[in-house]
């Protein structure tokens, strides 16, 4: 077996090394071009909100810090790299004695973001702020994508519970628990995936597949035992023959003859497949007709929240909804367009900006060392606006504020009563991490008070009221002036 060969026979992975390939010839060119000191400014930012949606909410933030919490290379590592015979051996003893010594900034975990915004800024020697580009973009850009995707769903689900059900469903081990992490960051209010429980310390809950009803002689003994077993917690799936000829027959029949004589009282019944509308309509009259109006009737099965917004629309009694598959890969729009760019370099002290410039308007990027503030009403407390400035900025709260739109200049709005807040937090200082993630149950309830103070028309789940996000006069006139001089030295 040749040298190369047996790297793939490896059962371990050290992520250090899930890079894109690029990322390990580029720093070796620094280094041969003697560069590989230049300190550089990269800026992680989206461009889209999936599903036409008003608002992102950032996560993932954590999983980042622990991945720059424990860069190192391995022996295997360097070896398997040597034996690709195109890397310098001062490149790989740079590998060897690796230490991370960048500083990182992030918005924090449960915020609403928006296109255009530093999400994430990395300043450092350009062959570490580069290297760690594809970890960055992989961890944010799955867990926001999720977070996001959780948030419609909730916002469809009206303030009623939401579970997330997808393990069995996600792209993978890690799909399914930082999934999972970001399901709950977005509003869910719990999770099937244990292991996600024993990780994150957040709710895991479950009760029987049909396999459960299946098993016994008959749809009464399965609900029997349950009940038997599980008395304080009795929620029955009722859809495993006939939800409304025995489903619901039996199962008040084991409320009656089970949980009754015991003074104890069933939580919910569920529902897994069929026309959910009629169904739980028809479900809640015989419930309550039988004197059970306080159990709960809870929905699964491919749900989203467009299939969320039209039951309830239609008047169905749903107290709780199961949702798997389209929440756990983002079915409709299963991709976060995140992207790293070089924003700025370091030289002799001076920050250098850099910008990409692109037929395209939305893919020129926003140059330099910046920094994002959150304007708010006082009287509402609603947030107006973002504005990114350059890293210097202050703004002063007692004067008035002229905001205006970066493409179309003469759309503009001043502004008095306000406050603002600086969205991003300093995660990492020379490579040490200064920053302490608060819990996912913390980052939830963080999320859905930032929710809170957005308008209505920005959370609807249809034709949202655009979000400003605008730049300041200062960064608006650099970014024009390196467009003017860029398009004299390069355009036609």
């Amino acid at each position: 077996m040749s040298t190369l060969e047996s790297f793939n026979v490896k059962n371990h992975r050290n992520l250090t090394m899930l890079v894109d390939f690029y990322e390990l010839t580029m720093i070796n060119g620094y280094l041969n071009n003697n560069v590989q000191d230049t300190i550089a400014y990269f800026d992680m930012f989206f461009r889209k909100i999936p599903d036409g949606g008003g608002y992102c909410i950032m996560s993932g933030v954590e999983q980042a810090i622990e991945f720059l919490s424990s860069l190192k290379f391995t022996k295997d590592d360097i070896d398997y790299l040597r034996a690709k015979n195109m890397f310098d051996d001062k490149f790989l003893k740079y590998l060897e004695d690796f230490k991370f010594c960048c500083d990182v900034w992030a918005i924090p975990e449960g915020t609403p973001v928006f296109p255009g915004e530093p999400l994430v800024t990395v300043k450092g020697p350009i062959m570490q702020a580069q290297f760690i580009e594809t970890m960055m973009l992989l961890t944010i850009n799955h867990q926001t994508l999720i977070a996001t995707k959780a948030a419609r769903i909730c916002e469809a689900a009206k303030g009623r519970p939401v579970m997330e059900f997808g393990s069995r469903r996600a792209q993978g081990y890690d799909g399914a628990i930082y999934g999972a992490r970001a399901a709950i960051i977005g509003g869910c209010s719990s999770t099937a995936c244990t292991i996600a429980e024993e990780m994150f310390n957040v709710p895991a809950i479950g009760t029987m597949a049909h396999s459960w009803v299946q098993l016994f002689d008959s749809e009464y003994e399965a609900f029997k035992a349950w009940a038997e077993t599980y008395p304080d917690n009795t929620v029955l799936l009722i859809d495993t023959y006939n939800v409304l000829k025995s489903g619901v027959p039996n199962a008040i029949k084991v409320f009656e003859n089970v949980l009754k004589p015991m003074g104890r009282r069933p939580k919910a019944v569920r529902i897994d497949s069929g026309d959910i509308t009629y169904l739980t309509k028809e479900v809640r009259k015989m419930l309550d007709d039988a004197g059970y109006e306080d159990v709960k009737i809870t929905i699964s099965n491919s749900l989203d929240e467009s299939i969320i917004t039209s039951v309830l629309e239609s008047g169905a009694p749903i107290d709780s909804f199961g949702v798997g598959e389209r929440l756990i890969t983002a079915k409709s729009e299963p991709v976060f367009g995140g992207v790293y760019k070089l924003v700025a370099v370091e030289k002799n002290g001076e920050i250098i900006p850099k910008i990409k410039i692109s037929e395209n308007i939305e893919k020129i990027t926003n140059p330099s060392f910046k920094k994002i503030y959150r304007i708010f009403d006082k009287h509402t407390d609603k947030a107006i606006a973002d504005l990114i400035c350059t890293n210097d900025e202050i703004i002063d709260e007692n004067e008035t504020l002229e905001i205006f739109d970066p493409t179309f200049t003469w759309k503009r709005k001043k502004i008095k009563n306000y406050y603002v807040k600086e969205l991003m937090v300093k995660v990492f200082e020379k490579g040490e991490k200064v920053y302490n993630s608060p819990s996912v149950m913390e980052i939830r309830e963080y999320a859905k008070q930032e929710q809170k103070k957005l308008w209505p028309e920005v959370l609807r789940l249809q034709n949202p009221h655009h979000y400003y996000v605008d730049l300041s006069t200062k960064l608006w006139k650099l970014k024009e002036n390196l467009l003017y001089r860029y398009s004299s030295e390069y355009g036609d």
